[in-house]
């Protein structure tokens, strides 16, 4: 339910406008109606996780999960299935750490209430993703390091199976450090917008001056 009260003086008409989900704000400017975006103070709590920085830290470590990805799977020479490998969960997963990233940066340049929730999202399907790698990853390490595995007979010597174990061993930890990070990062973001997006419901007052010197906003 909506309620406005109009005070007058010399200089200025207040109008004070009572709204719980208000996204804009309107100014009247001599008796023309404009509207500008609306940043409520609840969302500039989303600033204090400094989306901008973390999400260039997620956009760099989905970069780095996706070129792993492709070593490892220009590498893969195992008689079993590996099941990261296989599922391809370095590129479709790096592209979600991607767009997440991308969407914190934009949320922090941009403060509106679409891009935060969108943010918030992102982040959420994220940090599933980014669970589910660890696990994945997990179940490998655990795979390639059994005796049993040996790699394809397109090596001629048991002593560069080794190696190349050793190798996509190294790879693999790298990946999970990756994996865990982006999973930290997304859950602190996720947090953060949820908390912002949250503070919404409560009463919010627009107060819009017909002059400019006299603007004043009011929020409830």
């Amino acid at each position: 339910m909506e309620s406005s009260k109009v005070i007058s003086n010399d200089k200025a008409t207040v109008i004070i406008q009572v709204n719980p989900q208000v996204a804009q704000d309107t100014i009247f400017d001599d008796g023309q109606q404009t509207r500008g975006a609306y940043h409520n103070t609840a969302l500039t709590e989303f600033f204090k996780a400094q989306p901008k920085a973390l999400g260039t830290v997620q956009i760099m470590t989905g970069m780095m999960v996706f070129l792993f990805g492709i070593v490892r799977t220009d590498e893969y020479n195992y008689r079993d299935p590996i099941i990261s490998v296989v599922t391809g969960i370095t590129y479709w997963g790096s592209l979600i750490y991607i767009g997440a990233g991308s969407l914190s940066v934009a949320a922090q340049n941009k403060l509106h209430l679409c891009v935060v929730k969108a943010s918030l999202v992102m982040n959420v399907i994220s940090a599933i993703t980014a669970a589910l790698t660890i696990l994945l990853m997990g179940i490998d390490l655990r795979i390639i390091s059994e005796p049993y595995n040996r790699c394809s007979y397109e090596y001629s010597s048991e002593s560069m199976c080794l190696k190349f174990k050793k190798l996509d061993l190294g790879i693999l930890g790298i990946l999970l450090v990756f994996s865990i990070l982006q999973f930290i990062i997304s859950i602190f973001i996720s947090g953060f917008a949820c908390k912002a997006t949250s503070n919404l419901d409560s009463t919010v007052v627009n107060v819009a001056l017909n002059q400019v010197n006299d603007l004043v906003v009011m929020i409830m």
